[in-house]
């Protein structure tokens, strides 16, 4: 017969015992800490909203329903000025997030290469690498977007616009080649967009279940797929290049001086971080790993592409995830060279009716949404790489 041992091993704490350890030592000091901050905030709140008083402004955002009255210089969305504030503010939004999605994506891919180029034995290769990093890193991203938008709108003229490889550099922009969707564009569109949701999905599934993700063939299968969906369903593609004429260009896509300096300046600066990143991740795979992959006969290509970036990912991720959280947040340095981002749209509404603090407020809980998204994405791609790393071990 087995015997039963009654209260052996570790006993789980009461309920008073569990209070004390949520509340942890001191708790009378912290209530006292807690209620005097809380007078301090409730006494700055008080005046603020006396002072609205004062000036006849009511608090609250019952403003954004307002006619905003001013025009944005570009928005991806359709805008005027005989719409209200929240729908400039959501066009500035949509500018911000478009402008930082764009910079991530170029900033990671020339971040990798600028990182991976360090580890050449190249001399020159190399010492052109590090000037750059060392120039971008240690000089105010303020001054490089002056930098930039001072040369983005010093151009030559559109009638004398630079040509390079189909696309126009002139002082009203940079005009680039752009694809067009064009016959049943309307119903292909539909069927690319429900492909693509089912994809993420599946992916964010196997993701939060722990199971293997295969990136590349999932990538291949669904590229064949949207290819086979978008012909089937009546679609086709042009390309749309930019034709200089007269004192104009026209065609293509167009991106202003603003933000081709802004684009310019994020990219240029983050990827400076990012190679650094990188080069640190790579440094971090034992040297061993490099011998028995040379020993194997591999190629110095395939070697870091097939064995040493893998392992170097679960050092890089999490750093990744700073640089990007950053670019998102420097983008609101917009404001300085004109680009009509969030801060830009905010600071107009909140010198034209009054409602800085509610502004402000609105600008704070964007990026502060847009930031938690951007940690949660990179953390299930940390898990991820932590999970397949720990099973081939």
């Amino acid at each position: 017969m087995h015997s039963r041992h009654v209260g052996s091993g570790f006993s789980k704490p009461g309920p008073l015992r569990r209070v004390r350890l949520w509340l942890g030592p001191a708790p009378a000091a912290q209530a006292a800490v807690l209620l005097a901050l809380g007078a301090v905030l409730w006494y700055f709140g008080a005046n603020i909203v006396a002072t609205m008083h004062r000036l006849g402004i009511e608090p609250g955002f019952a403003f954004l329903s307002q006619r905003a009255n001013f025009e944005i210089g570009e928005s991806l969305i359709a805008y005027s000025s005989s719409d209200n504030y929240g729908r400039a503010l959501l066009a500035g939004l949509v500018n911000t997030i478009y402008v930082a999605s764009v910079g991530c994506i170029i900033a990671t891919l020339l971040g990798i290469a600028l990182g991976v180029a360090q580890m050449t034995r190249n001399l020159i290769l190399t010492s052109f690498v590090r000037c750059y990093i060392e120039i971008f890193r240690n000089t105010p991203l303020l001054l490089q977007l002056f930098l930039w938008s001072a040369i983005f709108h010093n151009l030559p003229a559109a009638r004398r616009a630079t040509e390079i490889a189909g696309t126009y550099l002139s002082n009203r922009g940079v005009y680039i080649p752009k694809f067009v969707l064009a016959g049943n564009a309307p119903v292909a569109s539909i069927g690319l967009a429900l492909l693509c949701g089912l994809v993420v999905a599946v992916a964010l599934r196997r993701l939060l279940l722990g199971r293997p993700f295969y990136a590349t063939q999932i990538s291949l299968a669904t590229v064949i797929a949207a290819t086979v969906t978008f012909w089937l369903t009546g679609g086709s593609v042009d390309l749309d290049l930019p034709i200089k004429g007269g004192f104009n260009i026209s065609g293509g896509l167009s991106l202003s001086p603003e933000f081709a300096g802004l684009l310019a300046g994020l990219v240029f600066n983050s990827a400076a971080t990012i190679a650094e990143i990188v080069r640190g991740g790579i440094q971090s795979v034992q040297n061993g790993q490099w011998e028995a992959a040379r020993s194997l006969g591999l190629r110095p290509g395939h070697i870091m592409r097939l064995i040493v970036l893998p392992q170097a990912l679960r050092v890089i991720t999490p750093l990744m995830t700073s640089s990007y959280l950053d670019l998102t947040k420097n983008s609101s340095l917009a404001v300085a060279i004109g680009y009509p981002d969030l801060v830009n749209v905010g600071n107009t509404t909140a010198n034209t009716t009054g409602q800085t603090l509610e502004a402000i407020t609105i600008i704070a809980g964007a990026y502060l949404t847009l930031n938690l998204i951007v940690s949660l994405a990179m953390n299930l791609f940390n898990r991820h790489i932590t999970r397949r790393g720990n099973r081939r071990q």
